[in-house]
């Protein structure tokens, strides 16, 4: 989570039975190498005491009582003026009329008046109280002065009731977090197109040919352009992966619903990064009903699927082919000349290639393995990493070709 190491987030946890998941995402930011600095309001020690965030933070975590304190010459000035991020997790629907109507009676509030970065909130109350018109105009008057709201979610509460109103989990909460702080990255403005995943195509109502592709790659590529600031789109096949927050996803199965999903997000896109793994056949013809093994063994007769990057390799430069384009290379023998047919043949910027036959790397791992060949000759063989430290570099490297376009 390279987009949070350094940051200062500023934690604010009120009075909320959610506020155990503050302790989780304490935990989770501090992991990720923020620096966390936790304010608690009086109702939140009621639920969670200050010495379980300082466990997990390895910080004093600041209580009503600091407000006039020793910590700083003024406490909520020196916090409000250092944080990269204010965020407010759980929070209630007194704390949210608190920053809806400007009131600063505890060190949270006053805090939050005299913060200079963004503030994000992830409301946790009852259905009923969300749902209340009070409530809902203050939500409104803070989503007009640019506050973040992540959730809240739906589910059952601890009233019994089951509605819209419990705070988010953790690990979403990371993302919404990662999403804010990649705003003004070195890839704001930008607009990135990024495919991932296996192709499905159908034999039958039931039945497809695909691959081994994980979607994991392309996964990674979404989250550190989102870290980085860009506008992402990204096109993926059916997985259980979990998009990052920030990006815009588009459901394809087969070549053809990938082809036509990026000549779609392709136009004004300023790179194409193209992961998935779109299949080079698919059956000629489709079963209209399931094929049973009573009528005996099937023949199935394939031909070629629609070639992406070659359609995108046709497109007008200056008006639909995205400024940069990047492919990916899955090759079990000749990796090296088959990647720089694949650079050449379908006009691209950069090509990652990969060898699918290493046991360490690659196919449904958290880790790869890869060089990179440019169009200008130049080669940079990456050593075994995880998937989103190699999404990083390729990003960084469409960074310098952008610069260069």
């Amino acid at each position: 989570m390279t987009n949070l190491k350094d940051k200062r987030i500023l934690l604010g946890v009120t009075g909320s039975i959610a506020a155990y998941k503050a302790a989780d995402l304490a935990s989770r930011l501090t992991q990720g190498g923020a620096h966390v600095d936790v304010i608690l309001t009086r109702a939140a020690e009621g639920f969670i005491s200050p010495l379980s965030f300082q466990s997990l933070t390895g910080k004093k975590a600041f209580t009503d009582k600091e407000l006039w304190g020793g910590e700083a010459h003024v406490l909520h000035v020196g916090l409000g003026h250092t944080a990269d991020l204010l965020l407010i997790a759980p929070c209630t629907a007194n704390t949210l009329a608190k920053l809806a109507q400007g009131q600063a009676n505890d060190l949270l509030s006053i805090t939050a008046l005299a913060a200079q970065c963004p503030t994000m909130v992830a409301p946790a109350m009852d259905v009923g109280m969300y749902e209340h018109p009070a409530t809902q105009e203050n939500v409104r008057i803070l989503q007009e002065r640019d506050v973040y709201f992540a959730g809240p979610g739906e589910g059952r509460m601890a009233s019994g009731l089951v509605g819209k109103g419990r705070m988010v989990e953790p690990a979403e909460l990371i993302g919404h977090i990662r999403c804010v702080l990649g705003i003004g990255g070195k890839l704001a403005g930008k607009k990135i197109v990024i495919t991932a995943g296996g192709t499905q195509e159908p034999i039958d109502p039931v039945r497809f040919i695909t691959n081994r592709s994980s979607g994991k790659q392309g996964y990674a590529l979404a989250q550190a352009a989102v870290d980085a600031g860009a506008e992402v789109t990204l096109i993926s096949t059916p997985t259980a992966l979990l998009p990052p927050i920030g990006a815009r996803l588009v459901l394809a199965r087969t070549a053809q619903d990938v082809l036509e999903a990026v000549l779609a997000a392709s136009t004004g896109a300023d790179a194409l990064i193209m992961a998935a793994a779109v299949a080079d056949f698919r059956p000629t013809k489709v079963a209209g009903k399931k094929l049973k093994k009573r009528d005996g063994i099937p023949q199935i007769t394939l031909e070629a699927a629609p070639d992406v990057l070659k359609k995108v390799a046709s497109l007008k430069a200056d008006a639909e082919r995205p400024r940069v384009v990047v492919g990916f290379a899955a090759e079990s023998r000749d990796l090296l000349k088959n990647a720089s047919e694949k650079l050449s043949s379908k006009k691209l910027d950069l090509i990652v290639a990969n060898d699918i036959s290493a046991e360490d790397a690659g196919f449904d791992l958290d880790d790869n393995r890869v060089i990179l060949l440019f169009a200008d000759g130049k080669q940079e063989k990456l050593s075994l990493r995880s998937k989103f430290e190699v999404a990083e570099i390729i990003l960084s490297q469409i960074e310098i070709l952008l610069e260069n376009t």
